[in-house]
């Protein structure tokens, strides 16, 4: 039988490793499948050798001063991965873990096809990194296609995939009257997956919260979470006795009440392409400590953290980052979107004709036709 062992570093990686590992599932079910991984690869019955919290660590300090666990994480996962003897080792994103362990265990087994989804962002920083991939990548899966011109380059093997995510929204009816009360409009909040980042914008949201409470009556505010920190969330929304607020963690229930939102605020990342794809104006923020944004303001070339934005080579969808993420700053930008329909209007017209470019039909079945090609 044949074995593939599914590495992930996130919960983002985990949930969009399982769109492709399902596909498969339904394509070939004769694979013996183990992984480091999280609650959406373990809901396809697979088994991860431990919890995925234990190596998800926000930015360049907190890879520095976890560098001696991560580096026990990583030789501990490689000599799990080599027990296990699979054909392919498929890694998803975080690169600084995921691809630091496919180097080891292609030093050690050649014989090991190794197969990465989520190229790093050599368009941001390094193309040149593409080089040392070349060394133990086997095949690189891409979410976008402008990226593939960077890979072929290097004549390294790679495949736009588009993004599994972005593929038709789930068409299940499901009834969300519970959660909104009083026939409130909806507005989605996604604080992000990390404990680190709860920890740093679900303050920074709930006084953003209170700012529109102030001013709007007729709003019920959904935070996005995971299984993982609902409580937590929870918890925090508590201590606020809010009467306009839930957490929700079912995937079902959030895609159903992202389609149904008036508007929406999200840490930076790929849940942005999510909203925008449900056709939700929406703006961007993030806060990370001063060391980690003049790290990597150093060493990318590009000006957004945004794909879409990016994408544009204009700011679509408006940013809130460092300084700029606060509650007053949020609760203006907010407000003043809201209050002008015809810029509402173009964000979406705008943000669709990008991620149209990032949509392939098909994509979780097109990554699972590449791992069976390696086989």
């Amino acid at each position: 039988m044949k074995k593939i062992f599914i590495l992930t570093g996130e919960p983002s990686g985990d949930k969009l490793a399982s769109k492709v590992i399902a596909e498969l599932k339904n394509s070939r079910p004769n694979i013996e499948y183990m992984s480091i991984g999280g609650e959406h690869l373990q809901a396809l019955g697979i088994r991860s050798f431990y919890n995925l919290k234990e190596i998800t660590y926000l930015g360049f300090t907190g890879v520095l001063l976890n560098i001696f666990k991560i580096k026990r994480k990583i030789n501990e996962t490689v000599k799990e991965i080599l027990k296990f003897k699979p054909d392919i080792l498929f890694s998803v994103d975080s690169p600084d873990f995921t691809l630091r362990v496919a180097k080891e265990v292609k030093k050690i087994d050649p014989n090991i096809k190794t197969i990465h989804f989520v190229a790093p962002k050599v368009w941001a920083w390094r193309a040149s990194r593409i080089k040392s991939l070349k060394t133990f990548l086997d095949h690189v899966l891409l979410l976008f296609p402008f990226e593939k011109k960077y890979f072929d380059k290097e004549n390294m093997q790679s495949t736009f995939t588009g993004h599994p995510l972005l593929n038709e929204l789930d068409q299940t009816k499901i009834d969300i009257s519970q959660l909104t009360k009083k026939r409130k409009k909806i507005f989605s909040i996604y604080p992000g997956s990390r404990i680190s980042e709860i920890k740093v914008l679900v303050p920074i949201l709930i006084n953003f919260v209170k700012l529109m409470n102030e001013k709007y009556s007729d709003m019920f505010f959904v935070f996005h979470s995971t299984n993982e920190h609902n409580k937590l969330i929870k918890d925090i929304l508590n201590n606020e006795s809010f009467e306009n607020c839930d957490v929700v963690c079912d995937d079902k229930i959030k895609s159903h009440l992202l389609k149904n939102s008036i508007f929406a605020v999200a840490k930076s990342g790929t849940i942005s392409l999510e909203i925008c794809n449900a056709k939700v104006p929406s703006v961007i923020i993030y806060k990370m400590n001063s060391i980690n944004f003049f790290i990597i303001k150093n060493l990318v070339n590009v000006k957004s953290p945004n794909i879409i934005n990016i994408a544009a080579n204009e700011e679509v969808i408006p940013e809130l980052l460092q300084s700029k993420c606060n509650p007053k700053d949020i609760f203006k930008t907010v407000d003043k979107l809201l209050n002008n329909k015809n810029i509402l209007e173009e964000q979406i017209t705008k943000s669709q004709k990008v991620i149209n470019n990032f949509k392939k039909i098909k994509s979780a079945e097109i990554a699972s036709r590449v791992l069976l090609n390696h086989l």
